[in-house]
């Protein structure tokens, strides 16, 4: 099961990343977790400054944009 993390505070970009990310899991019919986290100091202990950013398994595979869907599937796919 992978673990999906989008970091953010809640902005546009942010809430985008988040569904697009759980479609792209979907679509792919992958199981995961899903984690929207907004705290900024839990955002700052990956060491991201530029939101949203998108994290699996513990690992920050995108900062500061929203990837496309087909992206998505690649990153989740790995």
């Amino acid at each position: 099961m992978k673990k999906i993390q989008v970091l953010g505070p809640g902005c546009a970009r942010c809430n985008q990343l988040a569904e697009d990310v759980i479609k792209a899991a979907m679509e792919l019919d992958i199981k995961y977790h899903f984690e929207k986290v907004s705290d900024m100091r839990e955002i700052m202990k990956f060491g991201v400054m530029m939101t949203p950013a998108l994290v699996i398994d513990g690992v920050v595979k995108v900062k500061g944009k929203v990837p496309s869907i087909e992206e998505l599937k690649k990153l989740l796919a790995e």
